[in-house]
């Protein structure tokens, strides 16, 4: 578990970089959450974009990722997610406190 103020530092991070995935009509998928996974070990901090036409709620979508992966989820703001998990060999973000 991270804390507040870990979790504060990551979503200041998370303002500065892109959605580079879309959770679209197709929902999230077992190749889909492999891709996040990937993507999460190479930059520990991702952030997805949930479309309207995806039929999910993006609290629902960030619950169930978080779960799938068993990453920690930073933010759910508007249709967005921020997910975050620490990678085993790409250590790049150093979080306070730790």
């Amino acid at each position: 578990m991270i804390t507040t103020k870990q979790r504060a530092y990551l979503r200041s991070l998370a303002n500065k970089i892109d959605s580079i995935f879309q959770i679209g009509k197709g929902g999230i998928e077992a190749p889909f959450i492999k891709q996040v996974e990937d993507a999460l070990e190479k930059r520990e901090l991702v952030k997805i974009t949930v479309l309207e036409n995806s039929g999910m709620d993006p609290r629902d979508a960030h619950d169930h990722l978080v779960g799938a992966l068993g990453c920690e989820g930073v933010q759910v703001i508007g249709s967005k997610i921020v997910l975050y998990k620490e990678s085993k060999n790409n250590k790049k973000i150093e979080l306070p406190g730790k």
